[in-house]
Parts: C-alpha cells; structure tokens; sequence
C-alpha cells in the first residue's frame, strides 16, 4: 500500500488562494501582501512567497517590480489572445480524444453533463461553472498528448477565474447547458467536425460573453481593489 503524501504548506497556501482568486473571493488586481497573508494564516512568510510564486507561474498572480504583487488582472485583448489558445487546443484535443479514448471520453462527459444538468435545474451558478470547467479539462485529459494538457495548464486556471464571474448570468448558463447536451451528442455519434465546429462557436461566445462583462461599468467598479 502506498502512502499518500501530505501537503505541504506551500501547497495548501496556493490551494486556499487559487481557489480564493477563481470564486471571486479576491478581486481581479487585488493586492497581495505576503506579511497580511502570513499573518491571516498563521504561518511564516516563507510558504506565502513559494505559493505566490507557484500562482505567478500558473498565470493567476502578477509581481510588479517596485509595487508589489496583486491578483491578474484580464484586459480585453488578454481574454483574445486567451480565447485564441484555448480554441487551438480544445478543438485539436477533442479529435484526438474520440480517436484514442471515445468510450473513456463518452462516459466521463456525460457523467459530467448529468451533474451540471443538476447544478442548473437547482439554480446553482458557481457549482454549474466549477463542472464547465471540468467538463472541458476532460476533454483536454483524454486526448492522450501531454504537451497540450500542459501547453492548456498554462490558461486553465485564468479561464476559471473568468468562468466565475459569468456565473450569475441566466442566460448564458441557459445557452452553456444546450450546447453542452449537444457536445455529448455529437461525442456519443462520434460527428467530429459538427462537434469541432460547434465548439469553435462556443468558445467564440463564452470569448464575447467575457469581454462584454468585463466592459461593464459596475464590474470595473469592483474589481478595483489595488
């Protein structure tokens, strides 16, 4: 039997953050203070500048020589460019997924879609995103490349933190749920180019979807934190 090996501090330090910073806990360009965090936590300064560190790498986290270190902050063109990679990558991977791993594929994605079916009848928001989320990483996992599951690691959590904030829109959670019913068909049918062109469109919405919150004068309002 082999023993699972407990987290570090530096681990658990950028879990609680990334989590904090994709549900909207903190703010888009919100400062960070390594001696504030230290302190809120009850810990020394050292784990909070490793896992600060670890958040830079993963895109989440911004260190500004002079300044200081804050929570990114998504300008239009970042969501663009983001949106770009993330079409490139999902749309490759799905065609290999179906390829090398339809039956894997096929029963992950429509475990996925019954749970988000229930998260959206419930009028859950946050827990519909957190399985969008997922539901697209699966697709990413069992494509079989690894160079694109890590080439996608590099959004994935900035992606989350910008899904998050969509989360209170009704309609475009009614719009997600159908074109994800259709993914999962079109997955079971193993139709890859109506699925392939119908991601291409979802993506290119969930794009416009971000940049017309992210235009919005009440979310500008909020997110300035710095």
């Amino acid at each position: 039997m082999k023993l699972i090996r407990p987290k570090s501090l530096k681990e658990m330090v950028a879990d609680e953050l990334r989590m904090r910073i994709i549900d909207g806990r903190l703010q888009l360009g919100a400062g960070l203070s390594e001696n504030g965090l230290a302190a809120e936590l009850g810990i020394s300064k050292t784990p909070v500048r490793e896992a600060l560190l670890q958040l830079k790498q993963e895109g989440l986290v911004e260190v500004q020589p002079q300044r200081g270190t804050y929570v990114f902050r998504m300008a239009a063109e970042q969501v663009v460019m983001i949106s770009e990679l993330r079409e490139i990558l999902e749309v490759a991977a799905v065609e290999m997924a179906i390829r090398r791993n339809a039956g894997a594929l096929t029963e992950r994605m429509a475990e996925l879609y019954g749970a988000m079916e229930q998260a959206y009848e419930a009028d859950d928001p946050v827990g519909y995103r957190k399985l969008d989320g997922e539901y697209h990483e699966a697709i990413i996992e069992l494509c079989g490349n690894p160079y694109i599951r890590s080439a996608y690691s590099q959004i994935g959590f900035c992606i989350q933190a910008l899904r998050s904030r969509l989360s209170h829109e009704a309609q475009l959670n009614r719009l997600s749920i159908a074109d994800h019913r259709e993914m999962l068909r079109l997955v079971k049918a193993r139709e890859v180019s109506a699925l392939q062109a119908l991601m291409r469109a979802h993506i290119q919405q969930t794009k416009q979807s971000y940049l017309d919150v992210l235009g919005k004068p009440e979310f500008q309002q909020q997110e300035k934190v710095s």
